[in-house]
């Protein structure tokens, strides 16, 4: 259990550990509800459905994995550089 005061303009701060916990940042959306004589915060990602993939862990490392083997000059595919590439789309 965490205690958080309300604030002016009845404003709340979630503690460190429920926000870190819940990967809830800055700008994010919680749903509110009534229930069982309280109140109920939710977090809510307004992801489509068919964009969840692309926040994944898994995917998120794979792009930064990609991203430094391009800042080494290194390309996916058939091509061991990006000199190569540019080769090729020259040919």
């Amino acid at each position: 259990m965490a205690l958080a005061k309300i604030r002016s303009r009845f404003q709340l701060t979630l503690p460190t550990k429920i926000r870190k916990k819940f990967n809830i940042i800055e700008g994010d959306f919680v749903e509110i509800q009534e229930k069982d004589g309280g109140i109920f915060l939710r977090p809510v990602k307004m992801i489509s459905p068919d964009q969840e993939y692309f926040y994944t862990k898994e995917w998120q490392e794979a792009e930064t994995e990609a991203d430094k083997d391009i800042a080494k000059g290194k390309v996916a595919g058939p091509f061991e550089t990006v000199d190569e590439l540019f080769e090729d789309l020259d040919g």
